[in-house]
């Protein structure tokens, strides 16, 4: 699966003010790759991903996901297309408190109640050294752990598409390299993965690494 970003343009408008966060933005990801976009705080980041992910409206251009574009579907199939296609990871991690790490992880999936999606999970869990860990709710967690959750979590459908949105912002440099390579791995896998960041850790374990700053790509990819 492939996603395809084809002149994208956002701008946020407010109190009199215009703030162009996205323009003219193309890029695509493959199956088996790593795309890592850098750049600092304020750049678009957060932005591109999230329209990438079909969660924010671009104002001009196209996304296309496994070669559909998912603000032409109806808003029950863009937000089932979203559980099947596409795995969030967010820096703030969005772990449900009264859920404990193995509920929290299947409450994204798609065939919760079924018993592969429950050994799914707890495979993804062991491979993260969280099978210790099933029964403890996000809370009792250090910050490392909680990411490795969330990332349990955005993978527990196999999507063909992780959107990782500063995945490693509140981690130590130890922790960073982990999720790093659990990314990378995954897309190894035959998936495609884009991770936003400003963290330099994404410059050695990504398969390419993309500039963005106040809201231009730079090395702009040529649209596909």
């Amino acid at each position: 699966m492939t996603l395809q970003v084809r002149q994208v343009s956002k701008t946020y408008r407010g109190a009199g003010k215009c703030v162009q966060a996205l323009l003219d933005v193309s890029l695509q990801v493959s199956p088996g790759e790593l795309l890592a976009v850098h750049g600092a705080s304020g750049s678009g980041k957060s932005t591109l991903l999230l329209c990438c992910g079909g969660l924010l409206m671009c104002d001009s251009g196209e996304i296309i996901v496994d070669g559909l574009c998912p603000y032409a579907l109806g808003h029950r199939r863009r937000t089932a297309f979203r559980a099947e296609k596409v795995g969030f990871v967010f820096q703030q991690f969005h772990l449900i408190p009264y859920l404990n790490v193995l509920d929290n992880v299947l409450a994204a999936s798609v065939k919760r109640n079924s018993p592969p999606s429950r050994e799914r999970a707890m495979n993804l869990l062991e491979q993260f050294g969280m099978h210790d860990r099933l029964r403890h709710f996000p809370g009792e967690l250090s910050v490392g752990e909680r990411q490795r959750v969330a990332l349990s979590r955005a993978m527990v459908n196999a999507p063909p598409l992780i959107l990782a949105d500063e995945p490693t912002g509140n981690l130590d440099p130890k922790n960073s390299r982990v999720v790093f390579q659990a990314l990378r791995d995954y897309a190894e896998s035959g998936k495609a993965v884009l991770v936003v960041t400003h963290e330099d850790v994404s410059l050695s374990l990504a398969h390419r690494t993309l500039m963005l700053d106040r809201g231009r790509l730079e090395n702009q990819e040529s649209r596909g």
